[in-house]
């Protein structure tokens, strides 16, 4: 896997969120997802609804994510997002 093929996946898992996927070897990866779904979720309920996207890749041919999960007002207060 590479992080073109995991990209979409989380994409289509959510409505208009902001995926950015990155990779030094295609089997550890580090995901950032801002997604209005996440507001009021804590942080494990943010990872099961990513996870979700990817079902049983997680584990096999993505040995590990690393997920951070926002909300675009948490994104913006990080000063990352647009105002």
């Amino acid at each position: 896997m590479d992080v073109q093929e995991i990209k979409p996946l989380i994409e289509a898992g959510f409505d208009n969120a902001i995926v950015r996927v990155a990779s030094d070897d295609n089997t550890h990866f580090a995901a950032l997802v801002v997604a209005a779904e996440f507001e009021g979720k804590r942080p494990i309920a943010r990872h099961q609804l990513v996870y979700r996207t990817l079902g049983a890749l997680v584990g096999n041919e993505i040995h590990a994510l690393s997920i951070t999960a926002l909300t675009p007002d948490e994104w913006r207060e990080r000063g990352e997002g647009p105002d």
